[in-house]
């Protein structure tokens, strides 16, 4: 490990490792981030795409198996206005695929989730069940929701992929920021989606950080073993976050497509697109991506309301038996994934950083 790193996320935390489980929403499990907290890293759910009544059990399940500090995640995406000819159009433009699968396409497409801007259940929820640490993806709340999270004594996390995406987040009071490079698996942190993307890596866009801002910086994107904390450390890394590393855990929900996928070559050829959600986001090489390849963004509904397609294609391919059009979400490290259960894989990413 690094012979000094800054240690303020630990001490604040009381971790024993500077080790962050990524939420990814979907996948995460209350026993994944139990594992996780209970080894001394900070676990961590994804909520985002729950109702605040499921969000509540699974805070309450984590709780069950685990005293220790966990981080949950919401998204604060702009909410989606729909456009019934853009999305119409998109279903026509996938009946193929589905018609492929003896299946047919939605009659429409819904809004499958709330964002946290106008998520008011949720946001009561949080303040009730006072988690040791949220944090936002996509944007910030408003400002007045994170003066009342923050008097709740909250912690706050929020993450950026350029500076000035940082800067906004330092601005407004939140605790830490999660440099998220563009290695990283699953969706994009841009606040602005159709707006331009500096593409920045995780170990550039960490450095930068970390000599503009005053808050601590989470190196998150690519980081697959130790050796990998170790290097966002001696950058100046508060801590690191890792999403992909947990996927082929056995405690993660990752379904056995998901898991097959990760041990395949797909892994090597990760591809980031907006054909599967209307969000640009990292995955495995298969099926889905390779349709995005030739897809406008301007044809994709808003998000998620794309994403409502996208689940609907995924399911009937699992139903006919036919894999490659899943959300398999998964950063540029993905070849690196290792297939034993948590706890085991924090001893191991302890001892190589120990090394490191």
């Amino acid at each position: 490990m690094a012979s000094t790193y800054d240690r303020r996320l630990v001490d604040l935390l009381e971790l024993e490792l500077p080790i962050i489980q990524a939420p990814m929403a979907g996948v995460a499990t209350p026993a994944l981030a139990a594992a996780v907290s209970n080894a001394g890293g900070l676990g961590s759910l994804g909520l985002a795409t729950s109702t605040a009544t499921a969000a509540r059990e699974m805070i309450g399940a984590l709780r069950a198996q685990s005293n220790r500090a966990f981080n949950v995640n919401v998204f604060c995406h702009k909410p989606a206005v729909a456009d019934p000819a853009v999305e119409a159009a998109w279903i026509e433009q996938l009946r193929p695929e589905f018609e492929r699968l003896g299946a047919e396409p939605p009659s429409r497409l819904t809004l499958l989730w709330k964002s946290f801007l106008e998520d008011d259940d949720m946001f009561a929820m949080l303040l009730e069940e006072k988690p040791r640490v949220v944090s936002f993806h996509f944007g910030l709340p408003s400002p007045e929701r994170i003066s009342a999270m923050k008097s709740a004594g909250i912690i706050l996390f929020a993450s950026a992929t350029n500076l000035a995406e940082a800067r906004a987040v330092a601005a407004a009071g939140i605790d830490a920021v999660v440099a998220q490079g563009y290695e990283a698996g699953g969706h994009r942190g841009l606040f602005d989606p159709d707006g331009p993307d500096e593409q920045l890596g995780t170990m550039a866009l960490t450095r930068v950080l970390v000599r503009n801002l005053d808050i601590p910086v989470i190196a998150a994107g690519g980081i697959m073993d130790g050796a990998g904390i170790a290097a966002a450390l001696r950058l100046g890394a508060a801590a690191a976050q890792l999403g992909t590393a947990f996927i082929a855990c056995p405690e993660s929900q990752a379904d056995e497509g998901y898991r097959q996928a990760l041990r395949s070559e797909a892994a090597h050829h990760t591809v980031l697109t907006r054909v599967i959600s209307g969000r640009p986001a990292r995955c495995l090489s298969n099926r889905f991506t390779a349709l995005g390849a030739s897809v406008s963004p301007g044809d994709l509904p808003a998000y998620p309301l794309t994403y409502d397609a996208g689940k609907a294609l995924a399911a009937a391919a699992k139903a006919a038996g036919v894999a490659g059009y899943g959300a398999h979400w998964a950063g540029q490290g993905a070849p690196l994934a290792r297939a034993v259960p948590a706890a085991t894989l924090m001893s191991q990413l302890a001892a190589e950083l120990e090394a490191g």
